[in-house]
């Protein structure tokens, strides 16, 4: 039944895929809100850490799948990248990779807030086709 339902809501998105600048989007923010929230509710900074890692890890894995998928564009691949570029650049804050400093356990909370505002911006930035942030968003709630 799940197969059937993913296969029609699929089709249907096909059928009426359009420039997405707002729709689905708020969905990715949610996501990211949602995280925050639950790093906010932890009181160990280790436990901050990994809750962040872990996110930003299972958006990579979702949008990897997605940008393989047969059926994206070009223009929603170059999209893809700019999100996952962004996402790294995030993780690597979080880390203290690649020249930046890691963020202080006291910041984290902090930190949480500025990826959801982060991730607002990057959603005006960045275009995406509304089957494509479909997508995203239904490998998300799969995987979660």
């Amino acid at each position: 039944m799940k197969a059937r339902l993913a296969f029609i809501s699929i089709f249907i998105m096909f059928v009426f895929a359009l420039p997405a600048n707002a729709g689905g989007k708020g969905e990715l923010q949610k996501y990211f809100s949602d995280v925050a929230n639950k790093v906010k509710a932890t009181e160990n900074a280790s436990e901050k850490r990994k809750i962040l890692n872990e996110s930003f890890q299972s958006m990579s894995k979702t949008l990897d799948k997605v940008q393989s998928l047969w059926l994206i564009s070009e223009d929603d691949r170059v999209g893809i990248e700019r999100l996952k570029a962004t996402l790294k650049e995030k993780q690597d804050e979080l880390e203290g990779s690649n020249g930046f400093e890691q963020v202080s356990d006291a910041q984290l909370n902090a930190f949480s807030n500025y990826v959801v505002q982060d991730m607002e911006q990057a959603d005006q930035m960045i275009t995406i086709s509304l089957v494509t942030l479909l997508l995203i968003i239904i490998l998300i709630v799969l995987l979660v």
